[in-house]
């Protein structure tokens, strides 16, 4: 058995069999649900071309995957197969923003009721919703906190209603990708629902972890448009800033802060 880098929430291990077979074993706590990361790896690989682990095995406690080969290298090429492998995910289309039911993002619970309006969905389901969540936590002071429920009354002024609700990973980070050569292998741990195909975008833009390469191949079949990248990936961080502050604690404070700023919130 070999132990495997599994993030704040899970152990993580891989198995080895004599017939030279392999499989990954996460154990979870009591408070995390893996049955609904199998969920959301199934839904990838049934609505999406992903390249996901098969699910083995799949309980509240005990997960058991497919075991992926690969690195975590990327190259000029790597970059360019995620682009145009997430460009096709985005084309998935779904009848309404949300989810058939609540998923995940990292630890903490992701509403997802069917919403036509992303716009609506956007500021009830993640805005507030995560706002609601970081005051529970302690971690979100009531002036940052007041800001953020300003801005929510006024997200119409900015945001836009896309053509149609698309499939998002939801979690796009380096860590979550599997490589092997020039070419994505496996892509790991989602935060799946349908949204404004932008907000994954905005979140691989969000720490600097990919390279213009993803975005240029992206484009070749999807197109980013100007004011996403000025205006809008800035209003959708919020929501992963939200989530970080509850995990990680308050060094997330200032760029949440920042953001509202820009908006002269």
């Amino acid at each position: 058995m070999q132990l495997l880098t599994g993030g704040k929430i899970s152990q993580v291990a891989r198995i080895d069999f004599a017939d030279g077979g392999s499989v990954v074993v996460k154990t979870g706590e009591e408070s995390h649900d893996l049955s609904i990361e199998a969920y959301m790896l199934e839904i990838l690989r049934e609505r999406s071309a992903l390249p996901t682990p098969g699910v083995i095995h799949a309980a509240p406690d005990l997960l058991l995957l497919e075991y992926i080969a690969g690195a975590d290298e990327f190259n000029r090429a790597s970059m360019r197969h995620l682009g145009r492998l997430l460009a096709r995910c985005h084309q998935a289309r779904g009848s309404a923003y949300g989810l058939e039911r609540d998923t995940l993002i990292g630890p903490l619970h992701q509403p997802n009721p069917p919403t036509q309006s992303w716009i609506e969905f956007f500021r009830e389901n993640r805005l507030l919703y995560m706002t609601g969540l970081a005051r529970g936590s302690g971690e979100l002071p009531p002036e940052l906190e007041a800001r953020l429920l300003a801005f929510a009354e006024v997200l119409d002024k900015y945001l836009i209603e896309p053509e149609y609700p698309a499939l998002i990973h939801g979690d796009i980070w380096r860590t979550n990708i599997i490589l092997r050569g020039d070419r994505v292998a496996g892509i790991i741990d989602p935060a799946l629902y349908y949204a404004h195909y932008e907000m994954e975008l905005a979140y691989m833009m969000l720490f600097d972890g990919f390279g213009e390469d993803v975005f240029a191949a992206y484009r070749e079949i999807k197109a980013i448009d100007k004011e996403f990248v000025e205006v809008r990936q800035h209003i959708y961080n919020l929501y992963p800033l939200l989530a970080h502050l509850i995990i990680f604690g308050d060094k997330y404070i200032k760029p949440l802060d920042m953001s509202l700023a820009r908006f002269g919130f």
